[in-house]
């Protein structure tokens, strides 16, 4: 079996048209990048489309919550690697870390946890993985030690010295 990687990683340019006046990435369209990469990364690395899922099989997940911590500013222009990591999974949700970065990986952007809740389309409910699903999650699952969201920052922020 193939080790399947546990951080997945991509590149996203800043566009003008997510920026606010000051040249800056508005902060809701963090949320939009994040997601998008997120969403590319596990079609590119799980062969896990989630529309395909949606129209054949009627399932998906919805997001259920964000939290989402802004470090330092992106800029227009600005190429940045997002990474992200499932960091844990039940039954019916996935926990994952999406993280954005300068493009050398040397300074901290944003930090957003999501939750995704699976969901029958058809039935209009949440729904439990399947065996496949919850396989696949074993395999990626990549834990984070930190018991909140806020200390998880505080291990990702620079610290002053």
């Amino acid at each position: 079996m193939t080790t399947l990687p546990k951080v997945l990683e991509s590149k996203a340019k800043i566009r003008f048209q997510d920026c606010d006046p000051f040249n800056h990435l508005n902060n809701a369209a963090y949320i939009n990048y994040m997601i998008n990469a997120r969403e590319d990364q596990i079609d590119q690395h799980y062969e896990l489309d989630i529309f395909t899922l949606a129209k054949t099989q009627g399932i998906s997940w919805v997001v259920g919550s964000n939290q989402i911590a802004y470090l330092k500013p992106a800029l227009l222009m600005e190429d940045v690697i997002i990474d992200s990591q499932l960091f844990h999974f039940t039954d019916n949700q996935l926990h994952v870390e999406i993280r954005m970065w300068n493009e050398d990986k040397s300074e901290i952007k944003a930090v957003m946890w999501s939750t995704f809740v699976h969901f029958n389309l058809l039935q209009q409910k949440r729904w439990n993985h399947d065996e496949k699903l919850s396989k696949l999650f074993k395999n990626i699952l990549n834990p984070i030690d930190a018991k909140s969201f806020e200390e998880r920052i505080s291990q990702l922020k620079p610290q002053k010295v």
